[in-house]
């Protein structure tokens, strides 16, 4: 059993990853050549066992290390936020979702005229009103930044820092 950090364990999964890529690779230009009628050559160094054993090593690696970066995600908590690091992600997500919806929505100004290509068909002039206040969602779109920003440092601090064990034996 070894002891990582989260970034560390997911920067062994990328490495692994490489690997099991070159193994995919080999196969799929290996696999298979073609020949002209008559013609001899050597035929690519490639024994599909050994391939097939490696990348199934490499994904039971893969699977081990993510599950225990989920264990650890799950089990958790941050500090000063107190919920674990996969409620943290979640909250992530939604703040982001929600974040980016205002963010459109603070951009707006108070009175817009309707698309005047449009509105030229028509003998009049048609305006679109936000209807709420837009001080506001700009207050709410930088609270909701900063909450952002606080979950992704302590994310980070907890990532760079804490450690759990790993068995890929």
């Amino acid at each position: 059993m070894k002891h990582f950090t989260s970034a560390a364990a997911n920067k062994w999964i990328k490495s692994l990853e490489d690997e099991k890529s070159y193994y995919i690779s080999l196969e799929d230009t290996a696999s298979v050549y073609v020949l002209a009628e008559g013609e001899e050559v050597e035929k690519p160094e490639y024994d599909y066992e050994t391939v097939n054993n490696e990348i199934s090593k490499l994904d039971c690696k893969i699977r081990k290390i993510r599950h225990a970066i989920n264990i650890f995600n799950v089990t958790t908590v941050l500090e000063g936020l107190d919920i674990t690091i996969d409620e943290a992600l979640v909250m992530m997500a939604q703040l982001n979702n929600r974040k980016n919806k205002l963010d459109c929505m603070r951009r707006r100004l108070p009175k817009e005229r309707v698309n005047p290509m449009v509105a030229r068909a028509k003998s009049y002039v048609e305006y679109e009103y936000a209807n709420y206040d837009i001080n506001k969602v700009k207050a709410d779109y930088q609270q909701i930044s900063e909450e952002i920003t606080k979950i992704q440092l302590a994310l980070d601090m907890c990532n760079q820092t804490r450690t759990f064990e790993i068995n890929v034996e």
